[in-house]
C-alpha cells in the first residue's frame, strides 16, 4: 500500500490501515467535534450578544423588535426544536422546554428585552456546562492515551507495525525510548525505566530488565526493550482500566438517581403551577392584579425553576471526583462507590498483599553465612517463596556443577546432593526452616513477609477518619497474623480463615457497624469476600484481572495509603454536591416568593437560573481540581 493510501491513527500519529470503527481515532473524532461544537456555541453567543447590545441603540421600536428577535433566534433556535422534539417525540418536558415557553410568552406579552435576554444568557450556561463537562471528561478519558494505536513487533525475522488489536500472546514486541508499551509482557532483552504514571498515579519511572513483568500503557523511558507479550490487548490491566473508566456512569449513586426522578417530576409540578399563577389567579384577584401581571410572574416562575443547576451540578461532582482519583492511582467503579466510601466506618484488611508486601524475604540467619549458602544450593532449583526468597538473600551466583539428586516433597521441605554432602531445608515452626547436613542440623533460616512501608500510616490515617473499627481478616496463622497487625497497630486480629470463614467473620462487623464497611484485598482468592462487603477494595490491580472484575475501587500501586485518599476525595466530593443541591434549591426558593409577592423580575429569574447554575458548576469543578496532600 503506498504511503498516499494510508489513514492517519488519531491517537498514535502514524500512518497505518486503520479499521474501520478503530476506538483510538473515534476517540479522536470525538474530541474534534466537541471542540467544534463549542466553537459555533461561542460564536453564535457573540453574534447574539452583539444584537441584543444593538438594540438599546436603535431608535425604531419596529427595527429594535426585529434585532431582539434575530438575537434571540440566534442562540435561541436550537432550543427550541430540542423542545419540541422532546415534547412530541418522547412525551415529556425539561429546561429547554420552559426556557422556549418563557421566553415566547414574554414576546407575546411585549417584554422583547427580557425574552431575549432569558435567551442569552441560558445559552451562555448551556456554554458553561459544556466547557465544565469536556473538561471533566478529559480529566478521566486522557486515560485512553494508555492505547497505543499500532506496535512493532518481531515477525519472520523483520520487524513491522500491527494494530494494536492484533498483538498475541508469544509476540516478541519492541518498544524504543518514548514508546508507550502496548500490551502487558515480560522483558526478554533489554534494561529500562518504565513510566507508570497514568497507570498508578507513582510518579517515579521504575527500573525493569530482564525477567521483569511490564504492564500495557506504561511508557518505556529510556532504552529499547523486547517484551513477550503474555496476554492480548483486550485482556489486559491497561484495556481494562479503561472499559471500567469508561463504564464508571453507569453506577449511579442514590443522591444522583434522586435528583433525576425528582428533576422529571419537578418540571412538571413548576408548569402545572406557572398555569394557575398566570390563568387562575387573575380570576381570583380580579381588578387588584391585571391579567398580563400574572401571566408575567407564571414565566418568571418557569424561567426561575428551571432545574439545570441540579441536573447538572450533581452528576458533574461526582463524575470530578471520580476523575481526581483517577489521577491519583484509584479507580473508582461508579458514583454510587464514592457515595458508599464517604460513608465508610469499617475496614477488613487481607494481609498478604495487602498490609505485608506479600513475598517472603530472610529476615535471620541461626548458624552463619554457611548455612544460608548450602540453603541456597538446595533450594536453587525450585520455584518455591520459600527458595526464591533465601537464593536472593544468598545473593552470589550459584554453582550448578555442585548440585544433584534434588528432590523436593510439598510442605515437608527439599533435598539435595550439593558439594557430596546431603543438605536437606525442613519446613519449622513461626516461619523458620532447619538446615540439615548428612541429618544434622546445622543452623536455621527465618523468613517473614514485610509489613508495607505505608500500612502503619494508613491505618492512623483511617481511624483518623472516623473508621472505628479496622480488623485483620487472614488466612495465616495467629502467630504470623498478629506480629503483622501488631506493627501496623492493628488490635482486632482474626486468623486461620478459609474464604468461607472470611466471609462469615465480615457479616459480623457489617452487623455491628453503624455505616459501610469495606474489605480490602488482593482480588485473587478474596473475590467472595469483596463481594460480599458493602464495597470491595483491590490492592494491585494492574497485576489481579479478579480485582478489576470484583471489587468496587481499585488501587493500582498496591499502598494502601490509597484508600484514606479515597474516603478523603469521596467526603469532599458529596460535600459539594450537598452544597450544589443546597445552594441551588435556597436560591430559587427565595427568588420564587420574592417573585410571587411582586418584587422581583424576570431578571432575577435569569441569576436564580443561569448564575445558580453556574456556580455550581464551578463549585462542582472544585471536586476535580483537590489538591491532595502527601
Amino acid at each position: 500500500m503506498e504511503m498516499s493510501e494510508e489513514k492517519i491513527c488519531g491517537i498514535s500519529g502514524r500512518a497505518k490501515e486503520c479499521e474501520e470503527g478503530c476506538r483510538c481515532c473515534e476517540e479522536k473524532l470525538h474530541e474534534e467535534q466537541e471542540e467544534g461544537s463549542v466553537k459555533v456555541q461561542i460564536i453564535k453567543i457573540i453574534a447574539a450578544g452583539a444584537l441584543f447590545a444593538a438594540s438599546f441603540f436603535v431608535p425604531l421600536p419596529v427595527v429594535k423588535l426585529v434585532v431582539l428577535i434575530a438575537a434571540y433566534l440566534t442562540v435561541g433556535a436550537e432550543v427550541i426544536i430540542g423542545a419540541l422534539k422532546e415534547l412530541f417525540t418522547e412525551f415529556s418536558i425539561d429546561e429547554e422546554f420552559l426556557m422556549t415557553i418563557a421566553t415566547v410568552g414574554a414576546f407575546a406579552i411585549g417584554e422583547y428585552t427580557e425574552a431575549a435576554a432569558v435567551m442569552l444568557f441560558y445559552s451562555v450556561g448551556e456554554l458553561l456546562e459544556d466547557i465544565a463537562c469536556e473538561r471533566s471528561r478529559r480529566s478521566v478519558t486522557a486515560l485512553l492515551a494508555l492505547r497505543p494505536g499500532s506496535v512493532t513487533v518481531k515477525r519472520g525475522g523483520e520487524l513491522v507495525s500491527v494494530p494494536v488489536e492484533e498483538v498475541a500472546p508469544g509476540d516478541i514486541a519492541v518498544a524504543v525510548a518514548g514508546e508507550r508499551i502496548a500490551a502487558d509482557g515480560v522483558i526478554v532483552s533489554g534494561e529500562t525505566a518504565i513510566d507508570n504514571s497514568a497507570l498508578t498515579g507513582e510518579s517515579m519511572p521504575v527500573l525493569c530488565g530482564v525477567g521483569d513483568t511490564v504492564y500495557g500503557g506504561g511508557i518505556n523511558t529510556s532504552g529499547t526493550i523486547e517484551i513477550k507479550v503474555t496476554k492480548p490487548y483486550g485482556e489486559s490491566g491497561a484495556a481494562r482500566i479503561l472499559e471500567l473508566v469508561e463504564n464508571a456512569h453507569e453506577k449511579k449513586a442514590k443522591t444522583e438517581r434522586f435528583i433525576t426522578r425528582f428533576a422529571k417530576k419537578y418540571t412538571v409540578a413548576v408548569v402545572a403551577l406557572a398555569l394557575v399563577i398566570a390563568f387562575v389567579c387573575p380570576i381570583f384577584t380580579g381588578y387588584a392584579e391585571t391579567f398580563t401581571s400574572w401571566f408575567y410572574r407564571g414565566l418568571t416562575l418557569l424561567v426561575v425553576s428551571c432545574p439545570c443547576a441540579f441536573v447538572i451540578s450533581v452528576p458533574l461532582s461526582f463524575f470530578a471526583g471520580i476523575g481526581c482519583a483517577s489521577r491519583n492511582g484509584i479507580l473508582i467503579k461508579g458514583t454510587s462507590s464514592i457515595e458508599t466510601l464517604s460513608k465508610l466506618k469499617a475496614v477488613a484488611l487481607d494481609k498478604t498483599g495487602t498490609l505485608t508486601k506479600g513475598d517472603l524475604s530472610v529476615v535471620a540467619t541461626e548458624g552463619g553465612e554457611e548455612v544460608l549458602k548450602l540453603a541456597a544450593y538446595a533450594e536453587s532449583r525450585s520455584t518455591h517463596p520459600i527458595a526464591k526468597a533465601i537464593v536472593k538473600a544468598y545473593g552470589e551466583k550459584i554453582d550448578g556443577s555442585l548440585i544433584s539428586q534434588s528432590s523436593e516433597k510439598a510442605g515437608k521441605g527439599i533435598t539435595a546432593s550439593v558439594g557430596g554432602d546431603e543438605i536437606s531445608v525442613e519446613k519449622g515452626e513461626n516461619g523458620s526452616v532447619s538446615v540439615l547436613r548428612n541429618g544434622e542440623k546445622i543452623g536455621s533460616i527465618t523468613l517473614a513477609d514485610e509489613l508495607k512501608p505505608d500500612s502503619r500510616d494508613a491505618v492512623a490515617e483511617l481511624k483518623k477518619l472516623g473508621v472505628g473499627s479496622v480488623t485483620v481478616l487472614s488466612g495465616d496463622s495467629r502467630a504470623a497474623a498478629e506480629k503483622i497487625a501488631e506493627q501496623a497497630e492493628i488490635s482486632d486480629v482474626r486468623a486461620d480463615l478459609t474464604p468461607e470463614d472470611k466471609c462469615r467473620e465480615l457479616e459480623r462487623i457489617i452487623s455491628e457497624t453503624d455505616g459501610k464497611t469495606a474489605f480490602v484485598g488482593d482480588g485473587i482468592n478474596d473475590a467472595p469476600v469483596l463481594a460480599q462487603a458493602d464495597i470491595g477494595v483491590a490492592m494491585g490491580g494492574l497485576g489481579s484481572d479478579a480485582a478489576i472484575e470484583t471489587a468496587d475501587v481499585v488501587i493500582l500501586d498496591d499502598r494502601l495509603s490509597r484508600l484514606p485518599l479515597a474516603v478523603k476525595i469521596s467526603r469532599r466530593t458529596m460535600k459539594i454536591v450537598y452544597q450544589c443541591v443546597a445552594f441551588a434549591f435556597i436560591t430559587k426558593l427565595v427568588i420564587i416568593g420574592l417573585e410571587l409577592c411582586g418584587y422581583a423580575g424576570m431578571w432575577a429569574a435569569v441569576f436564580a437560573d443561569v448564575g445558580v447554575t453556574v456556580l455550581a458548576i464551578l463549585n462542582s469543578l472544585r471536586a476535580l481540581n483537590y489538591k491532595v496532600r502527601r
